[in-house]
């Protein structure tokens, strides 16, 4: 008689401290694997949006799972300056898990992924990413409002659990200086997959495709048909996104 196990995660969760001091929370999702993926989010999201811990738990047959908020997100403590000190947030993440695995991924959407383009610029310890509606400069946002869905991406956003759970951010300086992923893109020598929404209101598509045009090493760009933007494609998209990064993720992890 044959047997089947499923292996359940340790969930840890704690905080993180930046070197200018500010609190990072995370959930980390420990299996026994050798390989972790960490999940950055993008604005207005944070590692309790259930779409990103529903994604998550698909991750977690194969690999470690790593989470976090951004400051000024979740339960992270200070306030969210649009990518010019979240870089900070993120290098307490990889000092945190720095020697625990023989490989790093990292899945990041919409200025989470500016963050990750913008880090792992110089920073080599992730060996695999996956840029999901990424901005080649942060001042060339092509916000449209009237292109949103109403029914089904205002109203769920604000009037469903599903869609509001997790979400929301405490804002900060906008007027900082910020590095430009465009910039920085060529600099990266790992492998990297763009994934963007054909339909995607706030980042358009041409970003992804410009950063993808920029980049050295080993790449690949997929545009989801209808897709909207970011983690939105995980509720839309599901299927198409998880089988583009567990393929992505196991040639190249």
């Amino acid at each position: 008689m044959n047997k089947y196990y499923v292996i359940v995660p340790l969930i840890l969760t704690g905080f993180l401290t930046t070197s200018d001091h500010h609190k990072v929370a995370y959930r980390h999702y420990e299996s026994g694997h050798d390989k972790v993926v960490i999940i950055a989010h993008g604005f207005y999201n944070s590692k309790d949006a259930v779409q990103l811990r529903q994604l998550a738990d698909e991750l977690t047959a194969e690999y470690d799972v790593f989470m976090f908020d951004f400051r000024g997100h979740g339960e992270s403590s200070g306030y969210y300056t649009w990518t010019s000190t979240e870089g900070r947030d993120l290098k307490a993440v990889l000092d945190h898990i720095e020697g625990k695995y023989k490989k790093t991924g990292m899945i990041a959407f919409s200025f989470g992924a500016n963050v990750a383009i913008n880090n792992l610029a110089s920073d080599k310890r992730v060996d695999s990413l996956v840029s999901v509606s990424a901005a080649t400069d942060p001042g060339k946002i092509d916000y449209k409002f009237w292109n949103l869905d109403f029914k089904d991406d205002l109203i769920y956003t604000l009037f469903t659990v599903e869609g509001w759970k997790g979400r929301g951010f405490w804002t900060g300086p906008f007027w900082l200086k910020k590095e430009k992923p465009i910039d920085n893109i060529d600099k990266l020598e790992i492998p990297v997959l763009f994934i963007h929404g054909e339909k995607d209101w706030v980042i358009s598509p041409w970003h992804s495709k410009a950063l993808y045009d920029r980049t050295r090493s080993q790449k690949k760009l997929v545009m989801i048909k209808n897709g909207p933007h970011a983690e939105y494609i995980l509720r839309d998209s599901r299927d198409e996104f998880l089988r583009e990064v567990k393929e992505w993720f196991r040639s190249t992890l």
